[in-house]
């Protein structure tokens, strides 16, 4: 097993002291948004085998069957299928939905044929692949996720008493639902953007004023002024996870993070379809193809079973458990059949000869055998077969 070294992103939306907080370390002051803990190329975990650092990356690439297994090779091909973060939102995160597998492909394959560079600021598709996605708690965590019933979403923007809404209230009670939601994220995204921002500044004026119902969006406007995004985003549902609750956002489903710290365990890919929020690039007519305009609630996760305690979603590509170690806990043989990440978010366990700290992770090859134990909490990332 190997003790890993992790890049931090210093994304803008990043909090400044929740991850020195969790690793037990002074802050430097600027963000720090996201630990990724894998073989995802845009930052590869490092490990140390006695040579100097090499890239996980590189380490699976050079014996894919050796590091992986070969049920794993079989299964998923020759890339690590999963990518491990610690994720801490200190503002909203972009308003956004993933694509699914085919989607994925045909986005990447056509953009590939017309030539637009892999980084560019415009390119929807960085890799084919899909890009399901968890988010379990380690503090109070609040988000946004799913469509409302647009009868709802209806009487919350007509709620805000601003004229310039009454169109979009009146479009959600006219129509099937579907359509209804279409039509409404269409116009508020396609809007004259001066316009748009003078009612977003009105709304969020209004949602201050009323508070309750209101609070997840007024905070919105703080970091996203005049953002039509702050509209987009009264369609959905908040929600908030306590310590240990999860989420699972599979594809299509629109949703954002807006403050706290988890651990997100996702398909190693990066495609982000963007709908608002965000300085970055929207392209509204991608964005809606991969939407999927239903309404629904989030569907909120608790772990399951004795010992290895496992968040069920319905893919293979990455499989979520944790363990919670009480002093004196006997020993727990981990399954030695798939490659695993297993990160420490509290105590001091021991995995092995290794003593893990918070924010400490380790890489366990398949078919290497290993036992952890101690006092502490720790999740393991793994795929299954």
């Amino acid at each position: 097993m190997d003790r890993l070294t992790n890049t931090i992103r210093p994304y803008a939306w990043g909090s400044t002291t929740a991850i020195p907080k969790l690793f037990g370390v002074e802050p430097t002051g600027e963000p720090q948004a996201e630990m990724w803990m894998g073989a995802h190329s845009g930052a590869p975990s490092r490990i140390d085998r006695g040579n100097g650092e090499t890239a996980l990356s590189d380490v699976i690439a050079a014996d894919p069957d050796g590091e992986l297994g070969a049920a794993t090779v079989a299964k998923f091909g020759t890339r690590l299928p999963f990518l491990f973060k610690v994720l801490a939102a200190g503002a909203p995160l972009s308003l956004q939905v993933h694509p699914d597998r085919a989607q994925a492909r045909a986005g990447f394959e056509d953009e590939e044929r017309r030539g637009v560079p892999i980084d560019a600021a415009h390119r929807n598709y960085k890799d084919p692949n899909h890009k399901p996605e968890m988010l379990c708690a380690l503090t109070p965590f609040d988000g946004l996720c799913g469509f409302r019933p647009p009868q709802q979403a209806a009487d919350l923007i007509e709620g805000l008493g601003v004229r310039s809404l009454k169109p979009y209230a009146d479009l959600l009670r006219a129509h099937p639902e579907d359509a209804a939601l279409r039509e409404v994220l269409t116009a508020v995204l396609t809007a004259d953007r001066e316009e748009m921002a003078h009612t977003v500044t009105e709304a969020a004026a209004a949602a201050e004023r009323l508070g309750g119902a209101y609070t997840p969006y007024a905070s919105l406007v703080h970091d996203y002024p005049g953002d039509p995004g702050v509209i987009a985003a009264m369609l959905l549902n908040p929600f908030r996870l306590q310590p240990g609750e999860a989420v699972f956002l599979g594809a299509g489903v629109p949703h954002a993070y807006v403050q706290g710290l988890g651990v997100e365990l996702l398909a190693n890919s990066d495609n982000v379809l963007r709908a608002g929020l965000t300085p970055k690039h929207v392209d509204v007519p991608e964005l809606l193809k991969i939407v999927k305009f239903e309404p629904g609630d989030p569907h909120v996760l608790r772990p399951e079973g004795d010992g290895e305690e496992v968040y069920e979603t319905p893919i293979d590509e990455f499989r979520l458990s944790r363990f919670v170690l009480p002093p004196g806990a006997a020993p727990r043989s981990l399954p030695a059949d798939t490659p695993q990440i297993l990160l420490c978010t509290s105590g001091s366990p021991r995995l092995g000869e290794l003593t893990l700290a918070p924010g400490e992770s380790v890489w366990v090859r398949a078919g290497e055998k290993s036992e952890l134990f101690g006092t502490g909490t720790v999740f393991r990332a793994t795929v299954v077969i």
